[in-house]
């Protein structure tokens, strides 16, 4: 059952599911639905209260999905002057029969194709491109960042690109991994460099405790700017 409620000043809909459960709980989806499952028994008043405690949180996390929609992938032609995003720049797309061939001069991205018309191959052509300079820009930035964790005794890790739905990246610390999000090759470098600097501290430590966060601030002061800007897309 959807519902309606106004938090904070803004109106937000949400699915009410009643369920054999002890407690009230709250899902945000990375579609930016509202889900909250509740014993038969809980008043709607109470269920009510219960969001209107969680506003911050809520709307907090809406806004997040919703701009990091803007990362997402958008359907394309493949056409000159299609816009794609790359280090944080809008780059027009300028489309070429000839040898296979992908370059940028960081405002147009030049495609060049055996065949114009066949867009399967385009996207293919791109993607690999795409994957390419993933590969090489994360792994400059992280052979910028390990430096600092070498003297903590922490291990060379191994970089595993991914596209991921609803994170920027992950950390297996007893594997020597790090896990990154392809779509961040859409963001610009200090962007892709902070989620680094954030996984490479998971090997120190594992949750986001108090020493995580102290960490993350004195080897990058300025990373609450460089999350608003990822998160927020103020690229």
């Amino acid at each position: 059952m959807n519902e309606v409620i106004t938090l904070n000043g803004r109106q937000v809909v949400y699915e009410l599911v009643r369920k054999p459960v002890k407690n009230v709980n709250l899902r945000i989806r990375a579609d930016c639905s509202v889900s909250v499952s509740a014993n038969s028994s809980v008043q709607k008043s109470v269920v009510e209260a219960f969001l209107r405690k969680k506003a911050d949180y809520i709307l907090a996390a809406i806004d997040k999905y919703a701009e990091r929609a803007k990362y997402a992938a958008i359907d394309h032609r493949y056409v000159t002057g299609e816009s794609f995003r790359y280090l944080g720049k809008e780059l027009r797309l300028k489309l070429a029969t000839g040898t296979p061939e992908v370059t940028t001069d960081g405002v147009y991205l030049y495609l060049t194709v055996p065949d114009a018309d066949n867009v399967e191959a385009k996207s293919k052509q791109l993607a690999t491109w795409y994957d390419l300079r993933c590969r090489e820009i994360f792994k400059q930035l992280m052979s910028e960042v390990y430096p600092t964790f070498r003297k903590y005794g922490v291990a060379e890790p191994k970089l595993i690109l991914r596209d991921m739905s609803s994170r920027w990246g992950s950390c297996q610390p007893k594997r020597g991994i790090i896990t990154l999000n392809k779509q961040l090759i859409e963001a610009p470098r200090n962007c892709i460099k902070y989620v680094v600097m954030h996984e490479f501290i998971h090997f120190l430590h594992p949750n986001h405790s108090k020493s995580f966060y102290d960490l993350l601030s004195t080897l990058m002061p300025d990373w609450r700017e460089r999350k608003s800007a990822l998160e927020g897309g103020d690229v």
